[in-house]
């Protein structure tokens, strides 16, 4: 029966950490786009891999995404991952007995 419980609150922490990571993706790159315009004067490149877009530009953002982005997504696993242990920490001991 602990086993099942274990199961649904590890299905509802990855769903959970999948929306956080996504929603966490999109604000990041939205910021990200906006301070590109505001440092630069103009958009950032759709397709950093055309070859009509400079080199320092398509390196930079690509750079500046990818790190953002990705520790943007570890941030966001983390913190969920924190709330279900505090959660799992919380629950009484009679209950994971079950």
């Amino acid at each position: 029966m602990a086993d099942k419980d274990r199961d649904k609150e590890d299905i509802g922490t990855r769903i959970a950490s999948g929306l956080a990571t996504m929603s966490a993706a999109f604000l990041a790159h939205k910021l990200l786009k906006f301070a590109w315009i505001k440092v630069t004067g103009k958009e950032p490149p759709t397709n950093p891999e055309d070859p009509r877009v400079a080199l320092a530009e398509a390196l930079s953002w690509a750079a500046l995404v990818g790190t953002t982005i990705g520790a943007v997504r570890v941030l966001a696993i983390r913190a969920v991952s924190r709330k279900a242990l505090g959660r799992a920490d919380r629950e009484p001991a009679s209950a994971a007995r079950d």
